[in-house]
């Protein structure tokens, strides 16, 4: 009987794929080009077709394969419903059965979100706080909420979409249709969009050097350098629209009080430029639950989150005897 379990966080770039121990111990791994644009058929056979590799490798077959898909997920089918930022959006692609075709194991399928907020859970700030919420702050904005040492997924796998909490009532028009998401403010283009804006304008001069004028240079890593270098008014509208995550991460903190907010993806790594005014909107808006206990942390696994994730949750099937 095989004692590996197989994991795969599939991004709009590259998919990572591994195989490891039911304890997260990685057998192997590799990562390989999304190429989304050749369609979900293809996207699968060459993430199958790698995942045979890394059995070749190892010298054994996975008895399960968890997989996290950016979007919304059919969990118990196994089916994709929708993928925003994928070409054809992969509506009800059966992702589950042509894999299990493929690569001849059970698969379990789970939200990208869901799935690093798992990771965090077992193998980084979980290992010492029960009940987490994290955010993961990239292209979109996704979370996962973990409560009393378990995932909450919900009946349909979408509890934690934190991203699509509206804090500005007539605000930006989001992709899901409501108006004034946290998508729309902090996310990484939202964020990138505006410092493009400022830039030309004149008023982010540090970054316009740092970039040489080059648009497509800008990034929350080198916005985060220009506002530390002293570009004020990029400083102040980072600041303005952590103000804006904190509120939704405060209203998480009302409803669940978890003892830690974990936050990842490229724009976390702006650190105390995002942490920072977070915490100071929590203590300003929660009054219900005592709040000096809430941590707000950088996630410690970083990108890993998602693939760990994965892993963790083709463990659980396997144990599940699923």
């Amino acid at each position: 009987m095989s004692t590996l379990v197989a994991g795969v966080d599939l991004g709009g770039t590259t998919a990572s794929l591994a195989l490891a121990h039911p304890d997260g111990t990685v057998e192997c791994e590799t990562r390989i080009d999304t190429e989304s644009y050749q369609g979900p058929l293809s996207v699968l056979e060459r993430i199958a077709e790698g995942l045979l590799g890394l059995a070749r490798e190892a010298g054994e077959q996975p008895a399960t394969l968890g997989i996290g898909l950016p979007g919304l997920v059919d969990i118990e089918r196994g089916i994709s419903k929708f993928m925003p930022n994928l070409p054809t959006n992969w509506v009800d692609i059966e992702v589950a059965g042509i894999l299990t075709s493929h690569v001849g194991c059970p698969v379990a399928v789970i939200n990208d979100a869901r799935a690093a907020t798992l990771g965090e859970l077992r193998f980084g700030h979980g290992r010492e706080a029960r009940s987490l919420a994290l955010f993961t702050l990239g292209t979109g904005i996704g979370g996962g909420l973990a409560i009393d040492g378990r995932l909450r997924l919900g009946p349909v796998g979408a509890a934690g979409e934190f991203g699509h909490l509206a804090v500005i009532p007539y605000g930006p028009l989001c992709g899901c249709g409501n108006r004034g998401c946290l998508e729309t403010l902090i996310s990484g283009p939202a964020l990138t969009g505006e410092a493009v804006r400022l830039m030309r304008s004149g008023r982010a001069p540090i970054l316009n050097d740092l970039v040489a004028g080059d648009i497509s240079l800008v990034t929350p890593r080198t916005m985060a350098e220009a506002a530390r270098a002293g570009d004020t008014v990029l400083k102040s509208t980072i600041t303005s629209r952590s103000e804006y995550l904190g509120i939704g991460v405060a209203n998480v903190v009302t409803v669940v009080h978890p003892e830690i907010i974990v936050l990842s993806g490229g724009v976390a790594e702006m650190g105390e430029l995002i942490l920072e005014p977070v915490r100071r909107t929590i203590r300003e808006r929660v009054s219900m639950v005592p709040v000096d206990s809430v941590r707000v942390e950088k996630s410690l696994i970083g990108e890993r989150a998602g693939l760990y994730g994965t892993l963790a949750y083709a463990a659980d099937a396997l144990a599940a005897g699923v």
